[in-house]
């Protein structure tokens, strides 16, 4: 697919930074140029931020890319990637930035690698405004298992905001064969839930009581009778985070293997109780929309539904925003097609089919 760039208006639909990274997902695995203009052009600071820099920069190391744009404000950015090697790698953008979006941005580009690649990455496992770390290594990667991705994902230490130092090992083996479509239509019967709660840097309690008020209301929404939530925490003497910080992540598991999570993030002079209501209120909204796919995940199947062979069907509990623009990024760039059965913000059907991307 390699040729002359693309062009993409960052400003199309939700105008964040979720269009900026997909594109660059779709131009690595593609080998295609791309030039995206208006980068976050919605936003009240627009252009690149550091983190959406750190994702640029990241990719742009694995895909050995020619990079123009690249800084801070940036309203345009032109990237021209070209050979994905694999092998092992370290990111480290040195600040607090997401390490989830960094993944985000490079695994699809990793998935096409000539050889199995051992990322270390460095910055925020747990920060705002991205996904936190366990809700991928518990929920996200284990659901792309069934797609044919093969990645696993190591946590060495969590990194909170401002302060960063978290360190995670990413493992990619390149697939062979196109991916698996997805199918998640029906959610099935809510068995039990799950989650961990953790803090560092801040007495065991503060991971206690969020766990305890997310349990609570739970059982007494009458949503599951079956939960567990684990404790992460530790001793003063022997915590190793810069820290301090806290959140909880639940998740549902049903006899359909839906897609169900939510979260929170601590934050100071917030309740630990307060933390947990809101990860507990998320999730229970997500299930009682009734879909096999939660608003947040939704969008991030967009882009392996595009590059599967075959026909992907999901059920989400929210079409939103982010999800339409991510649609139409895929449809742009991969030509993909794309049908959605619903409303924005309300549950409803999407229906892919996918263009069959060979490993090159």
């Amino acid at each position: 697919m390699s040729g002359e760039a693309i062009t993409i208006d960052g400003s199309m639909g939700e105008g964040g930074g979720q269009i900026f990274r997909t594109a660059l997902a779709y131009a690595a695995v593609t080998r295609r140029p791309v030039k995206i203009i208006n980068i976050r052009a919605k936003r009240s600071n627009p252009g690149l931020r550091p983190q959406h820099l750190s994702a640029l920069r990241a990719l742009a190391k694995i895909t050995n890319a020619e990079v123009c744009g690249d800084s801070v404000g940036s309203m345009t950015v032109f990237f021209r990637p070209r050979e994905i090697e694999g092998g092992e790698i370290t990111i480290d953008p040195g600040t607090a930035g997401s390490i989830t979006l960094i993944i985000q941005a490079v695994l699809p580009a990793l998935l096409y690698a000539k050889k199995e690649s051992k990322v270390t990455i460095k910055g925020g496992t747990d920060v705002p405004w991205s996904p936190p770390i366990d809700s991928l290594r518990f929920v996200f990667l284990p659901a792309l298992s069934r797609m044919s991705i093969n990645a696993q994902l190591e946590l060495v230490r969590r990194g909170h905001y401002p302060r960063g130092g978290g360190i995670v090992k990413l493992s990619v083996e390149p697939i062979t064969e196109p991916l698996k479509p997805i199918t998640l239509k029906d959610r099935g019967e809510i068995l039990r839930i799950r989650g961990r709660s953790h803090c560092v840097r801040l007495p065991k309690h503060v991971a206690e009581r969020q766990a305890r008020s997310a349990e609570e209301l739970i059982k007494r929404e009458g949503v599951c009778r079956d939960i567990s939530i684990e404790l992460e925490w530790y001793p003063r003497d022997k915590d190793p985070h810069l820290g301090p910080g806290s959140g909880i992540v639940l998740w549902a598991e049903t006899s359909g293997n839906a897609i169900l999570e939510y979260d929170s993030l601590g934050a100071r002079g917030k309740p630990a109780e307060k933390v947990g209501e809101e990860a507990a209120k998320g999730l229970i909204k997500q299930i009682r929309n009734g879909g096999a796919v939660d608003v947040h995940h939704t969008d991030q199947l967009i882009l392996f539904m595009a590059l599967a062979r075959g026909t992907s069907e999901i059920y989400s509990s929210e079409i939103s925003l982010h999800t339409l623009t991510a649609i139409k990024v895929a449809e742009l760039i991969m030509g993909a097609r794309f049908k959605v059965d619903g409303d924005q913000g309300e549950p409803g059907f999407i229906i892919s089919e996918g263009i069959g991307l060979e490993p090159m």
